[in-house]
């Protein structure tokens, strides 16, 4: 029976949800590391760098082979590595002599298939033809707020009633998701990918300034995303004095229901709404954010913050996407890698500063708590949303500059 592109658009979805899962299990387990591993806080930090590291490395091997081999095949191949990931980081930690090995060699596997799903789902769901691209772009990229949503809530549910010993079955039956959409993409359709001479050479896309532009975007968009999500759960914990239930709720799931609800209404409404303008309000609330969690004295508020960082930057990702493949509709599966790469930066280096900054203010006054450390590295992760809003206010210039040059190489072509 013949399945049509809708189910393609749902394999999709799934395929969002299990780079949720690989992207959201282990910082719920943070804390499970640390009291049944003794991994240190800049361990934990170096985890999520070499998280975000594999993925940029397969989004750089991607740009030249997506479209060789085929979506299909680069799909079915990152569904299977995130299946062998998860089941591998059960199990590696409580058998290998140094547990945190396990770890990292678990962690790139899953990083493989992660990366690999973030340079091919999205080009496929904007070739399929519609007439409301950027609202399906917000609206696929909703369902990794989902995911991040469930897999938080049931994972944190899990290690309140089963216990943190028995944290190793969690990545087993997360394992179950990518294993059921690899068979579900063995069937689907997709469109056609463009031919060679149809595609935007990828050295003109790196020297045109726009592009370089949407780059910065998107380094500071997986940064000012993963900088918030990736500590919320520790923070809640170790920084407000709630409880790892409570901490796993209010941080991380908390997040991904704004985060999600920012993408859902965009998806709704998206055709009413100004792309550009919408990104400058939203990196503006996000500076507002970081600010309230790191500088508040009161809990609560600080847990807001953190949360409502989930709806602030719920634009930055799917929106630069989606503006970018409008103004190079022929970019091709590399202009979707390359700015997947540059999302994949900013997701380790996000995190990164964040762990840096925190451990430097820990080594200049020792007598600082994890949270208050925290609280000093989340304030620095004011700088990605302040670049958002210098790369938008550079963006109408940059364009100008480029449709100057190509009239006059056009003129210049016409008289020779």
């Amino acid at each position: 029976m013949q399945r049509s592109f809708k189910s393609t658009t749902v394999a999709c979805y799934i395929g969002y949800f299990v780079q949720a899962i690989i992207n959201n299990l282990s910082p719920i387990l943070f804390i499970v590391y640390r009291s049944e591993f003794q991994i240190s806080l800049g361990a934990i930090g170096n985890l999520i760098l070499i998280n975000f590291l594999a993925q940029t490395a397969v989004d750089v091997l991607s740009v030249k082979i997506v479209d060789r081999i085929g979506y299909r095949k680069i799909i079915l191949t990152s569904h299977a590595c995130a299946f062998v990931g998860l089941i591998l980081l059960g199990i590696l930690p409580q058998i290998m002599d140094k547990p945190f090995w396990g770890l990292v060699l678990a962690t790139v596997i899953s990083a493989i298939g992660s990366g690999m799903i973030e340079v091919t789902i999205s080009p496929v769901v904007d070739s399929i033809p519609s007439d409301r691209k950027e609202a399906d772009m917000s609206l696929l990229h909703s369902f990794y707020c989902w995911g991040q949503m469930v897999v938080v809530a049931l994972s944190t549910l899990f290690i309140r009633f089963a216990g943190n010993h028995y944290w190793f079955v969690l990545p087993f039956l997360w394992a179950l998701v990518p294993l059921c959409n690899l068979f579900n993409f063995s069937t689907v359709p997709f469109m056609p990918t463009l031919k060679e001479e149809e595609k935007i050479p990828l050295r003109k896309l790196l020297s045109d300034k726009p592009f370089i532009i949407a780059m910065v975007l998107m380094l500071c968009a997986g940064a000012s995303e993963l900088a918030m999500s990736q500590w919320s759960s520790y923070f809640a914990e170790a920084g407000l004095g709630v409880s790892k239930f409570m901490g796993d709720l209010l941080g991380p799931c908390l997040f991904a229901v704004f985060m999600g609800c920012g993408r859902l209404l965009f998806g709704i409404f998206g055709e009413k709404i100004n792309l550009k303008k919408a990104m400058f309000f939203c990196a503006a609330l996000c500076i507002v954010c970081y600010s309230v969690t790191a500088f508040s004295p009161s809990p609560l508020l600080s847990l807001f913050g953190c949360a409502l960082t989930g709806f602030s930057i719920s634009l930055f990702w799917p929106g630069t996407f989606s503006m970018f493949s409008a103004m190079y509709p022929n970019g091709g599966a590399a202009m979707f890698s390359v700015l997947a790469i540059l999302g994949d930066i900013g997701c380790s280096v996000g995190p990164w500063l964040v762990s840096t900054v925190s451990t430097a203010a820990q080594n200049a006054n020792p007598v600082l708590s994890d949270g208050g450390a925290l609280k000093t590295g989340l304030a620095f992760g004011n700088l990605f949303p302040i670049l958002i809003i210098v790369s938008l206010l550079f963006l109408p210039l940059c364009r100008k500059k480029t449709v100057d040059r190509d009239k006059k190489a056009a003129y210049n072509n016409s008289t020779n």
